[in-house]
């Protein structure tokens, strides 16, 4: 098979603990561009912050971004905006929580929170990107990209359960991480707007690698030709999808690796 697309998550998979991309990698990902393979970015994070990355390693590429309800093309237009309706942005942000969770909103290009939190401003640094502290409750008549919660890993597994019985009918569900639990637009996932950028480029899903490490990649791992578990992945995802095979961690250059034996051009 002849691989003509890399896709690849950020937090865990593409960047390392300390929120960058390794010299090592960010080499290999511009050789095997330069050999015709494209490289697209698909994050739970928002445009301007995965935009930072995708710059930092000079690609002129397609972006996935707030797990699919935005996309942007090469020239940085917007070519998916999907929106969590008015009112299920109200039925999330009236949700009784409790007071250990942390609510977050993406509003286009703004990420709002209530109060910061230890290590918010440190997972962002590295992009510049930041927060808005505001009151939530401003947003509740607003449109959303997605909301999301931050807590402690139990905290935020016993809140999926609750939260999945009132909105897995309306909206898209998932966990990006053990401490994070996101909705999105019912139907988005990162699976569904790269079916619309590889419509555009001409790309069957059997011609695509694509890694990642969280169930908010599930359904993009189950729709390539070539899947990739990080290392250092969820126990859920692993669980999840038993036959995909599991590469290097994030701190040890599990992508660049791969991809040389891929490629084997290198």
């Amino acid at each position: 098979m002849k691989y003509k697309l890399v896709v690849c998550d950020m937090d865990g998979t593409l960047l390392t603990s300390s929120h960058k991309i390794s010299e090592y990698t960010a080499n290999i990902i511009k050789q095997i561009e330069n050999n015709g393979v494209k490289f697209i970015i698909a994050t739970g994070r928002p445009y301007l912050d995965a935009k930072f990355y995708r710059d930092s390693l000079k690609l002129k590429s397609y972006l996935i971004t707030s797990n699919g309800a935005r996309a942007h093309n090469e020239e940085n237009k917007p070519i998916v905006i999907e929106n969590i309706q008015k009112d299920l942005v109200k039925k999330l942000l009236s949700y009784n929580v409790g007071t250990d969770i942390h609510r977050n909103i993406y509003l286009d290009d703004k990420w709002i929170i209530e109060y910061e939190i230890e290590g918010l401003a440190e997972f962002h640094h590295e992009s510049g990107y930041s927060f808005n502290i505001d009151d939530l409750d401003k947003y509740k008549n607003e449109e959303a990209a997605k909301v999301f919660f931050l807590g402690k890993d139990k905290d935020i597994e016993n809140l999926e359960k609750n939260m999945k019985k009132n909105f897995q009918n309306d909206l898209s569900i998932t966990i990006s991480s053990p401490f994070c639990l996101e909705f999105m637009k019912k139907g988005v996932n990162k699976a569904e707007t790269l079916k619309k950028v590889l419509k555009i480029l001409n790309i069957e899903p059997e011609e695509v690698i694509a890694f990642g490490d969280s169930m908010n990649d599930y359904e993009m791992l189950s729709l390539v030709g070539k899947p990739f578990i990080m290392g250092n992945a969820n126990q859920r995802l692993i669980d999840a999808l038993p036959n995909v095979e599991v590469v290097g961690n994030n701190n040890e250059d599990g992508i660049g690796k791969k991809l040389i034996e891929i490629f084997n051009k290198f």
